[in-house]
C-alpha cells in the first residue's frame, strides 16, 4: 500500500484515540513530503518519516488539549497558529509539559534525538506513572478523612423514652410544670426556667430539645398568658400530657395548721384552693410558681407563713406537710402541652388532635360559619378559647353595622383544639373550608391525644 494512504488512516485514528475536545481538521500536510517508492526501500528515509509525523501529532494534539478553554497565552504558551510548526523546544511550561506527556504515554518514544526534540521540560511515561501514582494515594488519604454519608439508621427519629432529651420547664425543682415533663420523659434533664417565656427561647436557642408548658386546669380555666406565646413564637406542639394535681399546704418543721396567717403560691394554685383558703382564714400571697414558693418559705424562716405546693416540693425543700389535698375539687387535672422545633409527623391509626389559631372577616354568622365547617364532616371539637388580637385591639365600627354605629369592637383570634389527625382528608378539606373566609390561620401543632392521667 502507499504510504500516503496508510499515513492519513494513522492520523485519524491517533485523533480519534486522545481523550480530549472534538478533534479539528487535521494540519496542512502539503509541505510535508513523503518517501517515494525507491526511498521506501531505504530503511533510514522511514526511521525519519516516522519520526517527524509523531512530532508533528505531539504538536497538533497538543495544541488541542491546551487551546480547548483558554487562549495559548493565558498559559503562557506562544501561540501555535500563528507558529504552527515552530520547535516545540520553546515550549516550557507545566501545562505544555503535562498535555506532551499524555502523548508520550500513549505512543512511546525512544529514540534520543526525539526525547531532545520534546525539550527538557517533558517527563518519561515512567515520571508520569509515578506521579499519577502519588496523586492517587493523596486522593485516597483525603477521602478517608472525609464525613461518611449518613445511612438509614442515622435517618431514624431518637427514641421518644427521654434519653439524652433536655426539657424546659418554668419554675424551680419541684414544679409541677417538671413533674409532667418527667412523666412524658423518664430519663430527661429538666432545666428550670425563670418565666414562662423563657422556655420558649430556650427551645428556639437550641439550648434544648423541649419545652413543657401548662395551657389549661380543669378548675382555674385556661392559661391565657400561655396562649399569647403560641402565637408569638413558632414552636410547635408535638405532645400533650394531663396530670392529677394534688395540692398540698407546707410549713415548716413543728408548725401547726392553726399558727399560719399567710400563705404563699401561684395564683393559679391559689384559685384552685379558694374554699380551703377561706375557711382557714389565710391571707394570699402571689409567687412565680408553686415550688418557688415552697422554697422561699423554708427560707425566710417564718412560721407563720405557708406554702401550696406539691408534696415532691416538701421533700425537697424539707418542709411539713400540714394538709393534703387542699383543692376545691378532687379531681384537679391540669393540660400540659410539649412544645418542639419542629412538628411531628402525624399518622391516621391512632387518636390524633390539631391545634389551630385563626382570625375572621367581620360579618353576620362567619363564627358559625367557622364551626360548621368542622360539623359538616363530623369532626369534634374539643377546645375553643378567643383572644384580643393585641396588633389590633380595638376597632371602630363603620355606618353599615346597625347595632352600634358608634362603639368599638374587640378584633378576635380563636384558639380550637379538634379530634382529627392532619393526615385525614376530611381534616385538610375542613381547614381548606375554613380558610375561604378567614383572614388569619395556623396551625399550632397535631398530635396524639393523651388519654391517661
Amino acid at each position: 500500500m502507499h504510504p500516503t494512504s496508510t499515513t492519513s488512516l494513522e492520523i485519524v485514528l491517533l485523533c480519534s484515540h486522545l481523550n480530549s475536545p472534538p478533534v479539528p481538521t487535521p494540519p496542512d500536510l502539503s509541505f510535508f513530503e513523503f518517501p517515494s517508492v525507491e526511498e521506501t526501500k531505504n530503511q533510514s528515509h522511514w526511521a525519519l518519516f516516522a519520526a517527524n509525523l509523531v512530532f508533528l501529532m505531539a504538536l497538533k494534539c497538543a495544541s488541542i488539549w491546551v487551546c480547548a478553554k483558554v487562549p495559548h497565552f493565558h498559559l503562557g504558551v506562544p501561540n501555535l497558529e500563528a507558529r504552527r510548526y515552530g520547535v516545540a523546544s520553546e515550549l516550557k511550561l507545566p501545562k505544555w509539559e503535562f498535555c506532551c506527556s499524555a502523548v508520550v504515554a500513549e505512543q512511546p518514544i525512544t529514540s534520543l534525538d526525539d526525547e531532545k526534540l520534546y525539550g527538557a521540560g517533558l517527563a518519561s511515561s515512567h515520571s508520569f506513572s509515578r506521579t499519577l501514582e502519588i496523586k492517587s494515594m493523596v486522593l485516597q488519604k483525603d477521602f478517608s478523612l472525609l464525613p461518611k454519608p449518613l445511612s438509614a439508621n442515622d435517618l431514624l427519629p431518637s427514641p421518644d423514652d427521654g434519653t439524652r432529651v433536655r426539657v424546659a420547664y418554668q419554675g424551680i425543682a419541684g414544679a409541677y410544670s417538671e413533674a409532667a415533663a418527667l412523666k412524658v420523659y423518664p430519663d430527661c434533664e429538666t432545666v428550670p426556667c425563670d418565666q414562662f417565656e423563657s422556655t420558649f427561647k430556650a427551645v428556639e436557642l437550641w439550648l434544648v430539645d423541649k419545652a413543657v408548658l401548662p395551657i389549661e386546669n380543669s378548675l382555674g380555666g385556661s392559661i391565657h398568658r400561655n396562649y399569647d406565646l403560641l402565637l408569638r413564637h413558632k414552636l410547635h406542639i408535638v405532645r400533650e400530657v394531663q396530670m392529677a394535681v394534688n395540692h398540698c399546704l407546707l410549713g415548716l418543721p413543728g408548725v401547726r395548721k392553726d399558727e399560719l396567717k399567710r400563705v404563699l403560691s401561684h395564683p393559679q394554685a391559689l384559685a384552685q384552693c379558694e374554699m380551703t383558703l377561706g375557711k382557714l382564714g389565710l391571707v394570699r400571697v402571689n409567687a412565680d410558681d408553686t415550688a418557688g414558693a415552697a422554697q422561699m418559705v423554708a427560707v425566710s424562716g417564718k412560721r407563720d407563713t405557708g406554702a401550696i405546693a406539691s408534696s415532691r416540693a416538701a421533700e425537697i425543700y424539707g418542709l411539713d406537710i400540714l394538709a393534703e389535698k387542699i383543692q376545691d375539687c378532687n379531681e384537679n387535672i391540669t393540660r400540659f402541652l410539649i412544645l418542639a422545633r419542629e412538628p411531628i409527623i402525624p399518622g391516621i391509626n391512632g387518636h390524633y388532635k390539631t391545634s389551630i389559631v385563626f382570625a375572621l372577616e367581620e360579618g353576620p354568622g362567619v363564627l358559625f360559619k367557622a364551626l360548621a365547617v368542622f360539623a359538616m364532616r363530623d369532626i369534634s371539637l374539643s377546645k375553643i378559647e378567643s383572644r384580643p388580637q393585641q396588633n389590633r385591639l380595638l376597632r371602630i365600627v363603620d355606618d353599615s353595622n346597625k347595632g352600634n354605629p358608634n362603639g368599638r369592637n374587640f378584633d378576635y383570634l380563636f384558639y380550637i383544639d379538634f379530634e382529627a389527625s392532619m393526615a385525614e382528608p376530611r381534616a385538610q378539606y375542613a381547614l381548606g373550608h375554613l380558610q375561604e373566609f378567614s383572614t388569619f390561620l395556623r396551625i399550632l401543632g397535631c398530635y396524639p391525644i393523651d388519654t391517661g392521667i
